[in-house]
């Protein structure tokens, strides 16, 4: 027999696609309703199928802008041209096995989960066997054995190091593997290049003159690390978010979770997991700081689920963000921050998080798109925008002028006038970062640029310095 006389069965979650429908239904389910979690756990009592089936009447996942195994798919293709008959096989929803099918011309037809049965495993074998005694199969998963051992072609694609291995105990004719590195991916994943945002806990604890403090530079640094976790955990939960939108995106397309590179279910666990470390080591430092972390994380949730969604709200909210951190740092060695201080912070960041949405305006103006998907911007808002920025980063070092007087008066620097020399370098930095974004050549986002920007990592480090020498002159 012909092996295109023998139809080929092709698994979808993590197979056809890099990701899985049920859990990608489920992130949308809650976004549009975050009560929808409380009917998941009634509907799993009727089983997995009914919660599949459940999920798909309540949302529209975007099929064609899922993640593919292209290394596979291209493969299909060829098998299609060459007249091999290709079905669909999978464990999702009805309704979802039904869109892929009709949306990719290599499929001739499908078979699929339904209110009755959940279609994996033993069952599915079951299936395919009603009508085809003779068949090929494609998976990913251990629980596709089952059906591996009585196919005539077995094609395993992208498969986790357990299947591979447990892969060794049959003769599989192909092994479709495009994955990249885990560990790249998850540093992705956690934006660890992001906790470099953190370092203005430090803040508190260089401007109250005590940095030579051991304790205090101890308690601050385990501060540091569990505000990391939180953030890395954060970034997690707002990607899940945004799925659909960073895959329209040009550059957040290539994003670990928009790409498929990590899947959902391990994305959720480690996000889990993170948050509980950050938790522990925030009720150690003390209940202020608990306070202040319990602030941030609301903040972060309210922002991904709505504040984002409304404009100009969710750069108030960056902003915030980033003061927040201040208030940390400060709440971990009871520190009283300083009004200019925290003023001046509110501005800067507030005026970076302009430079973040006015980047992606321009980006999308490039690409000939005039609206942002999930954010309720246009390429319209540009100007207002831009003023709003420019007005920002004036007022930022207005207000860091005022920080210089006031410690010239109450005397907390040994030195406070040599902090006037921070002047020229922060206007220089912040009209640099405004040019580098009218021009069109700011990254999407502006931490990325600082640490690539010679220019950026110039003027920051001299500015630290300077702020050094005027406590211990």
């Amino acid at each position: 027999m012909d092996k295109y006389d023998n139809p080929l069965f092709v698994d979808l979650d993590g197979t056809f696609t890099k990701t899985d429908l049920l859990f990608e239904s489920l992130i949308i389910a809650i976004k549009n309703n975050p009560l929808v979690i409380f009917m998941c756990l009634i509907w799993i009592l009727k089983g997995k199928q009914y919660l599949k089936h459940q999920l798909s009447l309540s949302t529209d996942v975007d099929i064609r802008s899922l993640p593919l195994n292209q290394e596979f798919y291209h493969f299909l293709k060829t098998e299609k041209h060459r007249g091999r008959h290709i079905v669909l096989a999978t464990g999702s929803a009805e309704r979802y096995a039904r869109e892929i099918a009709s949306s990719y011309a290599v499929f001739d037809g499908f078979i699929s989960s339904n209110n009755d049965v959940n279609l994996t495993g033993k069952r599915k074998l079951e299936k395919i066997q009603e009508t085809n005694a003779v068949f090929s199969y494609a998976g990913n998963e251990k629980v596709d054995f089952h059906i591996f051992r009585s196919a005539k072609e077995k094609f395993l694609v992208n498969p986790s190091p357990g299947t591979k291995k447990k892969a060794k105990q049959l003769v599989i004719d192909k092994i479709f593997d495009d994955t990249d590195s885990h560990l790249k991916s998850w540093f992705a994943q956690l934006r660890i290049y992001q906790w470099l945002k953190n370092f203005l806990i430090f803040v508190p604890l260089l401007v109250s003159g005590n940095f030579t403090n051991t304790h205090e530079i101890f308690i601050v640094s385990v501060a540091f690390f569990a505000f990391g976790c939180l953030a890395s955990s954060t970034y997690i939960v707002n990607d899940l978010i945004d799925l659909e939108s960073d895959r329209q995106h040009p550059d957040k397309k290539f994003r670990p979770l928009a790409s498929g590179l990590l899947s959902i279910k391990d994305s959720i666990a480690v996000s889990v997991l993170l948050f509980i470390v950050s938790l522990l080591l925030s009720l150690w430092i003390g209940h202020a700081f608990v306070i202040v972390v319990a602030s941030y994380l609301f903040l972060t949730i309210f922002y991904s689920f709505q504040l984002k969604k409304f404009v100009a709200m969710d750069v108030i909210a960056l902003a915030l963000l980033y003061t927040l951190r201040i208030l940390a740092g400060a709440s971990a060695i009871d520190e009283t921050p300083s009004f200019w201080l925290l003023a001046f912070s509110i501005f800067v960041f507030l005026s970076l998080a302009l430079v973040k949405r006015c980047s992606e305006i321009k980006a999308m103006m490039k690409s000939g798109k005039t609206h942002t998907k999930g954010r309720d911007y246009t390429v319209d808002d540009y100007t207002v925008l831009c003023s709003f920025g420019v007005s920002s980063a004036l007022l930022a070092v207005l207000m860091f002028c005022f920080y210089i007087n006031n410690n010239a008066l109450s005397n907390q620097y040994q030195q406070p006038n040599l902090l006037w020399l921070i002047v020229p370098a922060l206007t220089y930095w912040l009209m640099r970062m405004w040019i580098k974004t009218h021009r069109g050549e700011m990254h999407h986002d502006p931490i990325i640029f600082s640490l690539k920007d010679y220019g950026s990592i110039v003027t920051i480090v001299i500015s630290g310095v300077v702020a050094i020498v005027a406590q211990v002159s």
